[in-house]
């Protein structure tokens, strides 16, 4: 197989992260669409062999990384935007939203990020304790406790959602 085809069938699982890290579906898809772009130009960086998974999910992570150091240093800079979004309107937009969203989106948003990235990549995607200790750049314990304290946070969420 080709290096954009084995990129194609692995777009569904990245969307997802890119979702578990963003929060947002726009968001998402933004990131989503960066991470393709510096992997297609970056692409004789990863070598044939290793897990082109892994590789793409340690690219959007650092590419998530950085967005939100830049999103800091506009938010000393200028007004955040949501101190206009109300304008005009009761907010039914946000009502809709959460609606919308199920149970387990919600409680995965409410998750901190380290703990919603380690579920995101171990119980959603699949990836071994090891491969995702090594995305996320921390030892194997560390990424144990959040795993498990995520857990928690979430059968405890859900538990009160039902």
């Amino acid at each position: 197989m080709s290096f954009e085809s084995d990129l194609l069938g692995i777009l569904p699982r990245l969307r997802r992260f890119a979702v578990s890290l963003s929060r947002d579906r726009f968001d998402a898809d933004d990131l989503l669409q960066t991470t393709v772009e510096r992997a297609l130009r970056a692409r004789t960086q990863w070598q044939p062999g290793t897990r082109l998974d892994s590789w793409m999910y340690r690219i959007m992570r650092n590419l998530w990384i950085d967005e939100g150091r830049s999103r800091q240093r506009v938010a000393r800079t200028f007004a955040p935007e949501a101190a206009g979004e109300n304008v005009g309107h009761a907010g039914d937009q946000d009502v809709e939203a959460h609606v919308m969203l199920s149970d387990v989106d919600r409680a995965m948003q409410a998750l901190p990020d380290e703990q919603r990235e380690a579920i995101a990549l171990v119980l959603v995607e699949g990836l071994s304790y090891k491969e995702a200790a090594g995305i996320l750049g921390v030892p194997m314990g560390t990424l144990t406790s959040r795993l498990v304290r995520g857990r928690g946070a979430l059968i405890e969420m859900l538990g009160e959602a039902a």
